[in-house]
């Protein structure tokens, strides 16, 4: 079956830096888009960057200069270098494929599969 382990999560002082990791496997990867999202407690989901089949990237305006997503697809490999890291980008991260290759604009609607996530937090 289909499954997304994250990893690389922790405890960072605030302008450290992490970087996450998401290993694919179960016949996806190389065709999907890929995203990372977070959730914070009490906040809803939310889609931080994503990566399409071909490497075109979009980032939410919070994350832009600071976050770079990228992927091997012969690794079956998504990553999330964290730079530059804030209080406020303490959450919850999450690995997510989606049904389709590229998109405009990537839904949450559209993510076929999760992975468990991994917890950052960003002390002050």
């Amino acid at each position: 079956q289909v499954q997304l382990v994250e990893s690389g999560g922790g405890l960072v002082q605030a302008g450290g830096s992490l970087k996450l990791s998401c290993a694919a496997s179960g016949g996806i990867f190389s065709s999907n888009a890929m995203g990372w999202y977070r959730q914070a407690p009490g906040k809803e989901r939310e889609l931080v960057a994503a990566i399409s089949s071909g490497g075109t990237t979009y980032y939410a305006d919070s994350v832009k200069g600071r976050f770079t997503i990228s992927r091997d697809n012969a690794k079956n490999m998504l990553y999330l270098q964290m730079n530059s890291l804030k209080p406020e980008d303490t959450a919850m991260h999450y690995c997510a494929a989606y049904k389709y290759g590229y998109s405009i604009r990537y839904y949450t609607s559209d993510v076929r599969y999760w992975g468990q996530g991994t917890q950052v937090t960003v002390s002050s």
